[in-house]
Formats: C-alpha cells, sequence, structure tokens
C-alpha cells in the first residue's frame, strides 16, 4: 500500500526513531571533501554582476545626489561576491575620487561603503 494516498488517520504513529546520523559518521573522515561539497553547493547559488545600461548609472547618481542633499534615508540593493543584498542608509558622501557610497546605517551609527559599480538599485524611503 502506497503510504502518501494514506489518510493521515491512518498512518503508523509509531515509526522507530533508526540510527539517526550514525549511519553518516563513516563519511565524516574527509573534511576538506565536505568543504569542497559545500563551497560548490553554494557556489551554484551565485550570479554574474548585472550589467546596467548608461541610462541606468545615471538615474542611479541623481537619486543619490538628491537623497545626500536632503538627507533622505535610502534602501540600496547592491551586488557582492555573487549575491544581492539591501541595506536601508543614509548617504552621508559620495566620493568621486574613489568612486564609492559612503553611507550610515539606519539602526546604527556603523559606517557604510559600497562600491558605485556593486549598486543596482537606489529607492526613497
Amino acid at each position: 500500500m502506497d503510504y502518501r494516498q494514506m489518510k493521515t488517520e491512518e498512518l503508523d504513529s509509531n515509526i522507530p526513531v533508526g540510527r539517526g546520523m550514525i549511519k553518516w559518521a563513516p563519511f565524516a573522515t574527509m573534511p576538506e571533501q565536505f568543504e569542497n561539497v559545500q563551497n560548490i553547493i553554494d557556489s551554484q547559488d551565485k550570479i554574474t554582476r548585472p550589467v546596467l545600461t548608461d541610462d541606468r548609472v545615471d538615474l542611479l547618481n541623481r537619486k543619490m545626489s538628491y537623497a545626500m542633499n536632503h538627507k533622505l534615508p535610502v534602501k540600496i540593493e547592491y551586488f557582492y561576491d555573487g549575491y544581492r543584498y539591501t541595506v536601508d542608509v543614509e548617504i552621508i558622501k559620495i566620493d568621486q575620487w574613489s568612486e564609492m557610497l559612503i553611507g550610515r546605517y539606519l539602526d546604527s551609527l556603523e559606517t557604510f561603503f559600497i562600491p558605485f559599480m556593486d549598486i543596482l538599485e537606489i529607492s526613497l524611503l
């Protein structure tokens, strides 16, 4: 009988626990292998850096300047190491020389640095 098609009430609630993780103990003798396999699994979730058009970059620059001049909090979506992240900051300075946006987290006084090339989206809060 197929247990997937049985009603919940008909299933036996006294299922033996089994050996649990003991059966996997022999595979734990090579931790480097586990680390490499985990790195491969993690790298499958990574994305390539999105390419922004000139119009999009211009729009982001205008939003940055507006938010900094009016001291408005913003939500910044940025790219780092194959992943997209989102952070809520107040823009303190736009450093053209180092091409960095310098901001402060809204919930603390900690400073935050984001390279211009990593910024994907800016929205006012």
